[in-house]
């Protein structure tokens, strides 16, 4: 059976729903494919930075999202001193607010929040136990992807653009041109919980023993643990017993030590195999990776989620006028990973805060501005919501070849030219 839709995203992670419900908001039809029945993954990121808590209020969502089940941090605290006790070493409550803090929300919440907002857009489809198992192509550009439901059932899906947001294991990794970049990484984590009192230290704990570093996070309730460990030493260190780990993770954390026994089996620790890569160009004719799709991260400090949203954010900004046309060639799939890859786009140009110098009725949608809303318009924001004042000009295009080509020749750009601007803002202009 062969269908078909404008956009197909395939992976309901965070780039996958953010993208899609940006999409869907611009009136661009758009498919989710989630191959799991639901969100529920343990151990998956879920710390999100004030970049994507102002988005959230950007999209309206605010309000919603606060009432879902979180923990906020505000400090960071590792073992300093002879007596190894917690000393604060980082303190968010001292920015500016209103989200001078880090929340800390299961990811399935978070993803159930924005699917039952995207499916207020009568041109967005979530399709669960679907499973795309590879990639349609037809004259050297991918036309979409084929495949296959829980219950056995197999068919294909055409699309104008197909969009990998489905992490590190995607299909399209698998595509030579896109030339996957492995980068060096010393360690793997292992994740695990234990129970958390009242009197414990709040918000993000370190340590540091003889064999590993720790990161516990804050859950309210429980810790969510992290041992860092020397890459590929897993299985000799499972070898060498649980009793042994539970002692080595005293001895770097003394104030929960009597706590470890709770770990009942190796079964309760989970191995992320830690990766750091990325793929040297994030795009092909009909298709685009964004996320750990096209670049896997570090968990450290949880950034995978947040870099994940404004890869989204920017994409949806390129992308929204022309899938409504129906026409996406390669210069516009070639500007999304452009303006989504590092270090040109930046949590305030991606998260929709406004840029330096920038005018007020440029980056605001009409309830701010005083411009009025057409009828039946969304009342939040949208990829192409503003006024036209922040279009990419044909100057703005000639800097960013300049940039290249002094990038490739090894020449540097002299102090006295203003830096590039990057991606228009993700508020202000149209497509």
């Amino acid at each position: 059976m062969m269908e078909r839709t404008t956009c197909c995203v395939v992976g309901g992670g965070p780039a996958g729903m953010v993208l899609a419900l940006l999409l869907a908001r611009a009136g661009v039809e758009v498919t989710v494919l989630e191959k799991h029945g639901d969100f529920l993954r343990d151990f998956r990121g879920d710390t999100v930075h004030p970049s994507t808590l102002a988005l959230l209020d950007d999209l309206g969502l605010a309000g919603r999202f606060a009432r879902l089940p979180q923990r906020r941090v505000r400090t960071v605290r590792l073992p300093l001193g002879d007596g190894r006790s917690p000393v604060t070493v980082a303190d968010l409550s001292v920015l500016r607010g209103p989200y001078n803090y880090v929340a800390m929300v299961p990811q399935w919440d978070l993803l159930d929040l924005l699917a039952a907002e995207a499916r207020r857009e009568a041109s967005f489809h979530l399709r669960m136990n679907t499973e795309a198992t590879a990639l349609l192509t037809e004259g050297g550009r991918v036309t979409g992807v084929r495949y296959r439901t829980s219950d056995g059932g197999t068919g294909e899906l055409r699309a104008v653009l197909t969009v990998a947001c489905d992490g590190r294991g995607s299909l399209a990794r698998g595509r030579p041109e896109l030339g996957l970049r492995r980068f060096g990484c010393p360690m793997d984590a292992w994740w695990f919980r234990l129970p958390r009192r009242e009197s414990d230290p709040s918000g993000l704990v370190g340590g540091a023993g003889d064999r590993f570093l720790t990161a516990m996070i804050d859950r309210g309730d429980y810790w969510q643990c992290a041992a860092l460990i020397r890459k590929g030493t897993d299985r000799r260190r499972r070898a060498a017993g649980l009793d042994r780990f539970r002692a080595d993770f005293g001895a770097a954390v003394p104030w929960i030590a009597d706590r470890t026994g709770r770990i009942g089996s190796w079964d309760e620790v989970r191995l992320l195999d830690v990766r750091l890569d990325r793929l040297r160009r994030w795009h092909r004719p009909g298709l685009l990776c964004i996320g750990d799709a096209a670049h896997a991260m570090s968990p450290v400090f949880g950034i995978g989620i947040n870099l994940a949203v404004e890869d989204a954010v920017a994409a949806a900004r390129y992308l929204a006028a022309p899938l409504r046309r129906g026409t996406v060639g390669c210069a516009t799939s070639a500007g999304c990973s452009a303006g989504a890859a590092p270090p040109r786009s930046s949590p305030r140009r991606c998260s929709g805060r406004p840029t330096p110098g920038s005018s007020p009725r440029c980056w605001t949608d009409g309830r701010r501005s005083g411009a009025r809303r057409a009828p039946g318009a969304s009342p939040h924001w949208s990829p192409d919501r503003g006024s036209a004042g922040s279009r990419r000009t044909s100057s703005d295009t000639a800097r960013c070849g300049s940039a290249r080509r002094r990038r490739r020749s090894g020449s540097r750009r002299p102090r006295t030219v203003p830096p590039h601007r990057g991606p228009p803002d993700v508020r202000s202009g149209r497509p």
